[in-house]
């Protein structure tokens, strides 16, 4: 918990504890576990130089998401912050009027909507808003990276190491990340998921050793 977790966000200077929130960066569960698993094909095969030296190796993650930070920035309270959209945004906030959020774990229909939006409203003026800044999270994520690797000895000093690795290897859509979520009212996709993390992506390295 805090009221700014960095130098982008504004606090409230009449009243402080209006933004006292969630923390920007609170992940509340995460889970990582690495793992390289000798191939032993050769206990299936006459063992020869191509049977032997397979490896499977990875890291899988699984996480909660980050909180969602909602705003509005513009300046509906007439405090008078300033805000650019690019370095800091405004103290204001939309009004919450308590009803059912809805999250949507996997937005992938149409208009991607994560939360529902009717349960917020612009806040009137000459107010901040009554939301708070963060009390709510965005989607998690669960990606396995693998790679595939063969070591080719050649002599007792010399050797080929050959890997195939990738990244996001099911290509599982992961809407993950603090800026997921479009949380500002004042935006036409208000509510929606607007990026995710990349798709699968496929590499192979050669590597001598001599």
């Amino acid at each position: 918990m805090d009221q700014s977790s960095n130098i982008g966000e504004e606090v409230n200077p009449f009243e402080p504890a209006l933004s006292y929130a969630i923390s920007s960066y609170d992940l509340k569960h995460s889970f990582v576990v690495s793992y390289d698993y000798q191939l032993p094909f050769d206990q299936f095969f006459p063992p020869s130089r191509l049977t032997k030296g397979w490896s499977l190796s990875g890291i899988t993650h699984f996480s909660t998401g980050f909180p969602v930070t909602m705003i509005n920035n513009g300046d509906n309270s007439l405090i008078g912050t300033n805000p650019n959209g690019v370095n800091n945004s405004s103290i204001d906030e939309p009004d919450y009027n308590g009803g059912p959020l809805k999250l949507n774990q996997n937005p992938r229909g149409k208009g991607n909507n994560y939360f529902n939006t009717t349960a917020f409203s612009m806040n009137a003026s000459g107010e901040p808003g009554t939301s708070k800044r963060r009390f709510f999270y965005g989607p998690g994520q669960d990606n396995y990276d693998m790679a595939v690797a063969k070591n080719l000895p050649f002599t007792e000093s010399k050797s080929l190491l050959f890997r195939v690795e990738a990244f996001n290897v099911f290509n599982h859509a992961q809407f993950f990340g603090p800026q997921a979520v479009d949380s500002d009212i004042g935006d036409t996709t208000f509510g929606n998921v607007i990026s995710a993390a990349p798709p699968r992506i496929l590499q192979g390295a050669l590597k001598f050793n001599f």
